[in-house]
């Protein structure tokens, strides 16, 4: 039931059902004065407002006034657009008059409330309109009830910012590119002014700090990570993205980093005596200049460590930040630190990953007599992390040499180990003086026992499959025997620059136990360049293989360059993308 104020000063009553045809019929003497049955939803408080055929109101409710801000006296005996005149009430009015002709009532019609100009958020109804009937079915007038749909109006909102940070943070795995997504997302749509400062061992992949405090009087450092501001050239920073940030250590920022809980700030004080005033004078100095009055300072935790904190700031806009804003900006913060963590373990991975292959792969590979070699090597830079590929140059007996290239399945640390373990396994084959394709079947054999030695629970070690090439050049017959192991075939440029790719078997991959591999011999003319890739270089999506060994056999065509300088073309010229991790080992065939 709901207590209604007429024009006449006497209290009446709209009674709740859940059914109108239910309700015993009307009178046929009654007018739309009397005492009502209508329906009404069953979600108190409610507003209700009963007009009549003019659309004059003739009874309301108290919680009516409280919901869309007009007092009962400029209410009562007046329509709705001769109490607040504007286009939201002509709106209303139309579908008032809509409902008085059909019949049919008008459902969930949202409206915004007639609230004062210095009301800090707008505030959103629903309003349900119903026709009043006598028993004759002539219309007595229109029954609006309304309620308050702004807290779900917000959840909804909440919802589809949350849903947009899912498709626009984490579109990398960079720290830094993280952070300023995270920083550009909440502006203009949560604050005027954002910052994201990350302890600097996050940038860098190392690990986070457990908990921030004050030690000796210094905290930890921070840098900038992300900036964006509803102004050109973020005048309000005073630091630079990538640049060091100073924390004062008595602070909101230190509270926060300590304690893990949001600073919240709706008016920002800066007068004297406060911490800007006594410990960090040239920010307040700034907060002064760019009209800075809100403020919200939300750490940026994952796994329970601390990576951060987001700092939150309003100046143009006038109006203070309220409890929604600050469950907001954490739960923006709570969803992008996860993102910003698998970013810094990436990081510290692929650091771990390319110091080990650094490790791995020869420092000053040589050919000796038999041949002059030139090498280089590019590390993918693609979220997919650093690969297994690797090359070497091992001396033979006889003045022969050995050059191997190959490519372990997998990126990571775990592929880098992997090649580490075949690299030291071929050379023990190459000692034996075996030939290549005896070669290749023993080290299917040892990647076989590789996997099977691991940890069957986890498979990211247990699947274990490589390719490689091994070829044999002996200078004094200028012969090159070669096999491969599911790795591409290696180009051939004789003097004139001419490129060829010599047909040799596929085979199998390694770790797979499909041996035998073939050898192919093939002689090379003095001069020659023999040039072996991995398949980082010629392959590309959505792009067939032969395209890239067409774009390899153009960038090879240069008989007037020295090894020094032809090493690099592929990579350079060659590749789609530099997402390819190369490494290309040359030999200049030497004369008897």
């Amino acid at each position: 039931m709901s207590s209604l104020s007429g024009l006449d000063g006497r209290g009446w009553w709209a009674v709740c059902a859940t059914d109108k045809a239910s309700l015993p019929a009307r009178p046929a003497e009654a007018t739309v004065g009397e005492p009502l049955l209508a329906t009404l939803p069953n979600c108190p408080p409610i507003g209700v407002v009963v007009r009549d055929t003019h659309l004059r109101c003739i009874q309301v409710n108290d919680a009516q006034g409280s919901k869309d801000g007009i007092p009962l006296r400029r209410r009562l005996g007046r329509r709705l657009t001769e109490a607040v005149p504007g286009s939201e009430a002509e709106t209303l009015e139309a579908v008032m008059h809509q409902v008085l002709a059909s019949g049919d009532p008008a459902i969930n019609v949202d409206y915004q409330a007639f609230l004062p100009a210095g009301e800090r958020h707008a505030r959103t109804l629903t309003a349900s309109f119903f026709r009043l009937d006598d028993a004759q079915g002539c219309a007595l007038g229109v029954c609006v009830v309304s309620v308050d749909a702004s807290a779900s109006r917000r959840a909804r909102e909440r919802l589809t910012i949350l849903g947009t940070v899912s498709r626009r943070i984490g579109t990398t795995l960079d720290v830094m590119q993280t952070a300023q997504e995270l920083a550009d997302l909440a502006v203009p749509l949560l604050a005027d002014y954002v910052t994201v400062d990350l302890a600097e061992s996050v940038p860098l992949g190392e690990e986070p700090l457990a908990h921030v405090g004050a030690q000796d009087g210094h905290v930890p450092v921070f840098r900038r990570a992300g900036l964006a501001s509803i102004h050109p050239g973020t005048p309000e920073s005073m630091f630079a993205r990538g640049e060091p940030v100073f924390v004062p250590p008595t602070s909101p920022f230190t509270g926060v980093l300590r304690s893990g809980k949001s600073h919240f700030e709706p008016v920002l004080d800066t007068s004297p005596g406060t911490w800007l005033d006594r410990h960090d004078p040239v920010r307040a100095m700034k907060i002064r200049e760019s009209a800075m009055h809100s403020l919200m300072v939300v750490p940026i935790q994952a796994r329970g460590t601390v990576l951060g904190v987001e700092v939150f700031a309003r100046t143009e806009d006038p109006r203070p930040f309220e409890e929604d804003d600050l469950l907001l900006a954490e739960e923006l913060v709570s969803w992008a630190a996860l993102a910003l963590d698998n970013a810094r373990q990436y990081a510290r991975e692929r650091s771990a990953a390319l110091a080990l292959q650094r490790l791995l792969h020869p420092h000053h590979p040589t050919g000796g007599s038999a041949a002059e070699v030139a090498w280089r090597y590019l590390p993918a830079d693609s979220h997919h992390g650093i690969g297994g590929d690797w090359f070497d140059v091992i001396p033979l007996s006889g003045a022969r040499v050995a050059l191997v290239v190959g490519d372990v399945v997998g990126h990571g640390i775990n592929a880098a180990a992997k090649m580490g373990q075949l690299r030291t396994a071929l050379h023990t084959l190459a000692d034996t003086d075996m030939p290549p394709d005896e070669v290749l079947s023993r080290l299917d054999e040892q990647v076989i026992r590789f996997a099977e030695a691991e940890d069957p629970r986890d498979l990211e070690t247990t699947m274990m499959a490589a390719t490689c090439l091994y070829a044999v050049y002996d200078p004094v017959t200028r012969v090159c025997t070669m096999a491969r192991a599911g790795h591409p075939p290696p180009a051939v440029i004789d003097a004139r620059g001419r490129v060829t790719f010599p047909d040799l078997p596929a085979g199998a991959p390694l770790g797979l136990g499909l041996a035998p591999f073939e050898s192919t011999t093939v002689e090379l003319a003095e001069g020659s360049v023999l040039a072996l890739y991995t398949d980082g270089l010629i392959e590309a999506r959505h792009q067939d293989v032969s395209d890239g060994m067409n774009r390899l056999r153009v960038a090879l065509s240069r008989p007037d360059l020295t090894l020094d300088d032809l090493s690099p073309r592929p990579w350079t010229h060659c590749g789609p993308s530099r997402r390819a991790t190369t490494s290309r080992c040359s030999s200049h065939g030497l004369a008897p």
